[in-house]
């Protein structure tokens, strides 16, 4: 081989190896945006259920501020 095709070679190499890392690339990209949509569902759904709890009035006592029975 001469020097010629070695470069040809390796260039050849490194556009496979580029071809392949930006494939990837893409693809954690998709990912990435999936996960922020699935993050932005829960946050709404949070905030959702955060609304439908019923405020507790004001003189009521909050459940965990109560000793269980055996105490």
């Amino acid at each position: 081989m001469d020097t010629q095709d070695t470069l040809e070679h390796r260039i050849t190499e490194l556009e496979i190896k580029s071809s392949y890392q930006e494939d990837l690339i893409d693809k954690l990209d998709q990912v990435i945006i999936r996960q922020q949509q699935q993050i932005d569902q829960l946050v709404e759904a949070l905030v959702k259920l955060r609304d439908q709890r019923p405020e507790s009035a004001p003189g009521t006592s909050n459940l965990r501020d109560e000793l269980p029975p055996h105490y």
